[in-house]
């Protein structure tokens, strides 16, 4: 089994068609999402990101119907029917079926796909600096998790693989350093580490959030700022955070290279060693 639904209250193997023409966020585009890891039999922050998938979905305008801790339930339930040890992504999503021009909150739905996904990156990610720049939070609601924001990072990530590396790293609207298409960047500076202050444009990152805790609980000084490109072609060592990668090291952006150095390792241990608290 590589994929798993559920809709309704009822798990399947087979895809259902759930959207259809006349249906508003099928027209509209303002579905949300959010995206949760079982890795190892380990699921970390999966109660966090089924909390932030309902706040994505209010701030929508939308209304679940469904609470934080019902979805992490049903989640879990479904990455239990995979074999022992898979690789998982857990994707809920909410989406409105009736309203014109708004969706009718009270035609809000939830499904849910779960399906096995390698953790990427391990050895580390390449980047380049895109062209394309993340909104501003008074042109798009970047206070959601919502679909309507990916076709930008999707343009990002084909420009990129164009130029022969694995990811875009993405500006703010003034042109500073906001974030990697799919996950946040952390630099190293003479013993710092710096990363982009959430400034309503960047999305402030679940696994973010909590390898900054863990880092300073660690000991390390993080300084939450705005940085330049320079900031970053100069960093003794780059690293980022997301749901997809968790925690990798970033080898080269640009012409610049970076070693899989100590804090970033570093990091990546804490983390793991949190998410070996949070089982299945």
């Amino acid at each position: 089994m590589d994929w798993l639904y559920w809709h309704d209250g009822e798990w399947r193997e087979e895809e259902q068609m759930l959207l259809g023409l006349k249906d508003n966020s099928f027209w509209m585009g303002n579905s949300v999402f959010d995206g949760a890891r079982v890795v190892e039999d380990l699921a970390p922050d999966l109660d966090l990101h089924c909390a932030r998938a309902i706040v994505s979905a209010e701030r929508m305008l939308m209304k679940p119907k469904i609470s934080a801790e019902e979805l992490t339930n049903i989640c879990r339930e479904g990455a239990k029917k995979f074999p022992k040890g898979t690789p998982l992504y857990v994707r809920p999503m909410f989406y409105a079926r009736d309203g014109f021009l708004v969706p009718d909150p009270d035609s809000t739905e939830c499904a849910i796909c779960i399906f096995e996904l390698p953790m990427p990156f391990e050895n580390g990610m390449t980047a380049a600096i895109s062209p394309y720049k993340r909104p501003a939070s008074d042109m798009a609601p970047t206070d959601a998790k919502a679909s309507c924001h990916y076709p930008n990072m999707q343009r990002a990530i084909v420009w990129a693989k164009e130029k022969g590396v694995d990811t875009a790293l993405v500006l703010n609207p003034d042109g500073t350093i906001g974030e990697f298409a799919s996950a946040n960047i952390f630099i190293v500076s003479r013993g710092r580490i710096l990363t982009p202050e959430p400034n309503g444009s960047i999305l402030n990152g679940l696994t973010r959030q909590r390898v900054i805790q863990l880092l300073r609980d660690d000991g390390f000084e993080i300084i939450e700022t705005s940085l330049t490109a320079s900031d970053v072609y100069q960093a003794d060592e780059v690293f980022c955070t997301g749901n997809h990668v968790k925690v990798a090291p970033v080898i080269k952006i640009d012409e610049c290279t970076y070693p899989n150095g100590e804090v970033s390792q570093r990091a990546r241990k804490l983390y793991w060693d949190f998410a070996s608290t949070q089982p299945l």
